[in-house]
Formats: structure tokens, C-alpha cells, sequence
């Protein structure tokens, strides 16, 4: 597993909306804005299915996707990569559920995507545009 550093974390928890990309099992790319999205520990993003269609049903054919973090009172911009589970049951499931209520009641919470964190990139402009960081 790979953990986030501290200015990750932050610039993660300054960040409203993330663009999360997949792709389906042919390889055709989908992003989609995710604002139910957890930080739940150093190397563990949660993201609440609220609406998705092609998301889930990319990451049921492909279990990998990526996060963008980057936005107004971010310091840092990062591109997150990780492998995903889909729950839409148990404990996890519940939990998450109860987070995104908690905020908007409104909203179903279908299912829960698991993104164990593999890799991070710097996305910022310049020389160590697209480096690997972790």
C-alpha cells in the first residue's frame, strides 16, 4: 500500500468535488464529479454512489481508477490511483451511508467504492509535472 503524505491529506480535505476516472473493460474512458468522498485513512479513499451509472459498471468490469485532488485552497495538485472494491452491504456499507445522510439526507448512498490507494503523481505545472511521487 502506499500512504499519503500530510500536504496530500490536506490538499484532500480542502477539495469539494473530485473528478474519479475509469474505464469500462474495452478500455473506453469515463470521469464523472464525486462529492461524496472519504479520506479514511492514509491509504484508503472511500466514494459514495450516489448517481453513477458508467462508473460502476466500469469499475465491476476494471477495478482500477483514479482521483484527481486539485482545487481552490489545495497547495498541491495530485492524481491518485488505486484499485477498487464495490460494497453495497455490511458494515462499510452502513457506515458510509450513514456519513453521506448525515451531511444530505436526500441522497441514496447505493453503493460504496473502496479505493485502496497505489500510486500518487504530481499534477502541478512545470518540470515534475506527471512524476511519481509514491
Amino acid at each position: 500500500m502506499v500512504a499519503l503524505t500530510q500536504v496530500m491529506k490536506d490538499a484532500f480535505e480542502a477539495v469539494k468535488v473530485f473528478p474519479l476516472a475509469t474505464a469500462s473493460k474495452a478500455g473506453v474512458p469515463n470521469v464523472a464529479p464525486m462529492g461524496s468522498v472519504f479520506l479514511m485513512d492514509d491509504e484508503t479513499i472511500w466514494i459514495g454512489d450516489n448517481f453513477m451509472k458508467k462508473t460502476l459498471q466500469n469499475v465491476l468490469e476494471n477495478p482500477k481508477a483514479a482521483i484527481y485532488v486539485y482545487g481552490a485552497g489545495a497547495k498541491g495538485c495530485f492524481q491518485i490511483k488505486g484499485d477498487v472494491t464495490v460494497k453495497t452491504s455490511g458494515e462499510e456499507h452502513a457506515k458510509m451511508k450513514a456519513m453521506i445522510q448525515e451531511k444530505k439526507p436526500n441522497l441514496p448512498a447505493k453503493s460504496l467504492l473502496i479505493l485502496n490507494i497505489t500510486e500518487v503523481f504530481e499534477c502541478m505545472p512545470g518540470a515534475e509535472a506527471g512524476n511519481k511521487l509514491l
